[in-house]
């Protein structure tokens, strides 16, 4: 599918249907069966299950390209986009906030932060944009992703009585860090914005929809296919609950935004840790 705003603008075709897509689906499908098979669970409920986050991820994955191309001239593109694949997290720790389960909600975000830089280096590998990518501000990606992992990682080994000195800590270092963030240049942002004026909306709301829903279909086609729990942590809640954040580095790095790539990974890092302040501050009032 390929969207145009004029003859003078013509944005690159969006590919809803991409190998690697197809290779994941079918890898969710085979892992999903063949538990089923191995483990005496519904076979039938599992493969409905793993076609379930195969429609989801493929949702989300032309939802992240519709947006990206709707916002690509901008300025502060990684930064936009970095915010924008948070969405499900932010979802998730309002969710946990109602049912009153808040330090679970807050390690939704501060999980994220281990898987999110692997993405980087994977995308990068994919698409043959390792030395590009990691010759950008090399300086600042590493500071960020040490000290934003850092922060999740301590999180869980800290007692509650000491979750003060980790709040402030936290607000103090990643406002730092997203202050000197660098500087990103747009192009013909009236273009882009009237642009997105069409298509951002949709996209971004069966983005957050998809994103939402992720979880609990992951749920389903794992207590039917009796997978493992420690295969599923790492398989389903790792990598399948990560794809938006994959789907927009992929994107962005295909579209030679190497800048805007690794922005978009250490924003959200920065966005997961305000997350999780958000969700851990609740908690303690």
């Amino acid at each position: 599918m390929t969207l145009y705003h004029s003859a003078k603008y013509s944005p690159p075709g969006i590919q809803l249907f991409q190998p690697l897509d197809m290779a994941v689906w079918v890898l969710v499908l085979i892992f999903f069966c063949a538990s089923a098979a191995i483990f005496s669970g519904d076979l039938t409920l599992s493969f409905l299950g793993a076609a379930g986050i195969i429609i989801v991820m493929f949702l989300i994955g032309a939802a992240v390209e519709v947006i990206i191309e709707t916002i690509k001239d901008v300025k502060g593109l990684g930064t936009i986009v970095g915010f924008i694949t948070n969405g499900p997290e932010a979802l998730c720790l309002i969710v946990g906030l109602v049912v009153g389960d808040v330090l679970f909600a807050a390690s939704t975000p501060l999980g994220s932060n281990i898987m999110n830089p692997l993405l980087l280096f994977a995308a990068a590998l994919i698409t043959g944009k390792q030395v590009q990518t990691f010759r950008t501000h090399p300086g600042y990606f590493v500071t960020c992703v040490l000290l934003t992992a850092g922060m999740a990682v301590s999180f869980f080994f800290l007692s509650e009585r000491v979750y003060l000195f980790w709040l402030a800590a936290a607000v103090l270092i990643t406002s730092i860090l997203f202050v000197k963030r660098p500087p990103e240049q747009g192009k013909n942002e009236q273009q882009a914005l009237y642009f997105s004026r069409m298509w951002f909306i949709p996209a971004f709301a069966v983005l957050v929809g998809a994103g939402y829903i992720l979880d609990p279909v992951v749920s389903f086609a794992a207590d039917h296919s009796h997978a493992p729990k420690g295969v599923i942590g790492f398989f389903v809640l790792a990598t399948l609950t990560s794809w938006p954040e994959f789907k927009s580095t992929l994107a962005l790095l295909k579209r030679d935004a190497p800048l805007a790539a690794i922005l978009n990974i250490t924003v959200s890092n920065i966005t997961n840790i305000w997350l999780a302040v958000i969700g851990v501050s609740i908690h303690l009032l």
